[in-house]
């Protein structure tokens, strides 16, 4: 896809958004069922049934996806539509390349082993290498707009208000 495929994909709706605001207001979910057997829930991916699981450092035999690395999954897959969308609107010359996101837990907060270490990652560090003769101010360019557009990596920067509940279904 070239800028100007884009730019005509993404036209009315940015109109259609201009010209009636609450138009670009959209609930996305996601769904699971606990596991009948083992620590486990099954998540439906629009696609298919993923089941996660405990990570085998909380006591989880591996075979199970962990949502650890599903949320820096998620982090990868959108950072990486973001930079090849921005890159795209810019005309810039991406060949191709790689997006890699890695975290760092402590586990003992998470198994209640030491109150003091936090529960979630300490830190995540996100990771492009472009493959493309760009400048360094393309670069530069490229990465302060996949930043600012990517909704996952937002959302981590910027925590999201959350309502939690818990009814006998």
């Amino acid at each position: 896809m070239d800028a100007d495929s884009l730019r005509a994909l993404q036209a009315p709706l940015k109109d259609q958004y201009r010209e009636a605001p609450d138009s670009a207001l959209v609930t996305l979910r996601a769904k699971g069922r606990l596991g009948e057997e083992g620590v486990t829930c099954k998540v439906e991916t629009g696609r298919a049934l993923a089941e996660a699981g405990l990570h085998p450092a909380t006591g989880g035999d591996g075979l199970s996806l962990c949502s650890g690395d599903m949320l820096l999954e998620a982090l990868v897959a959108c950072a990486g539509v973001t930079l090849k969308a921005v890159a795209t609107a810019l005309a810039l010359p991406i060949t191709g390349g790689t997006v890699s996101a890695e975290g760092d837990l402590d586990f003992r907060g998470t198994l209640g082993v030491a109150k003091d270490a936090p529960v979630g990652f300490r830190a995540i560090r996100l990771h492009f290498a472009v493959e493309g003769d760009l400048t360094e101010e393309q670069r530069a360019t490229l990465l302060k707009l996949t930043e600012r557009y990517c909704v996952v990596y937002q959302t981590l920067r910027t925590p999201a208000a959350f309502a939690v509940d818990l009814v006998n279904a």
